[in-house]
């Protein structure tokens, strides 16, 4: 289930000319992560976005196609749409997988970099209030 959760991320956050996308990052190794350190709950909420995402193209862009047969172009629409659909589970649900990519995207050090921003130190493995 791991490679549908990859495929909505790399769809909502692609490459561009002034950034890097989220296929720029250990993607892989943030869902490792993500999937022994968060809850069970977010887990599976993230696991059930990826699957909204891939069968949502029928409601998005009209296509009777999982996300990961279509097209680049028509891939991009959906990633569009599918954040704003008017059925609150569907925007909810790609909505977790676009937040869970932000946050791998957003703690790379080479997208920190284009920010003009330091890496994050290690992780320390242990829950910090601050």
């Amino acid at each position: 289930m791991i490679w549908l959760i990859k495929v909505a991320m790399r769809a909502m956050m692609p490459r561009t000319a002034a950034l890097p996308g989220i296929e720029d990052t250990d993607l892989d190794g943030f869902l490792r992560r993500m999937k022994r350190d968060a809850d069970f709950l977010y887990w599976l909420g993230l696991v059930a976005g990826g699957v909204v995402f891939a069968i949502s193209p029928i409601l998005t862009v009209f296509v009777p196609l999982p996300a990961f047969l279509l097209p680049r172009g028509l891939l991009a629409k959906h990633a569009e749409r599918v954040v704003s659909h008017p059925i609150y589970v569907v925007r909810q649900a790609a909505f977790l997988v676009r937040l869970s990519a932000g946050m791998c995207w957003g703690a790379d050090p080479k997208v920190r970099a284009r920010f003009a921003l330091a890496p994050y130190a290690g992780d320390p493995g242990t829950f910090r209030s601050s």
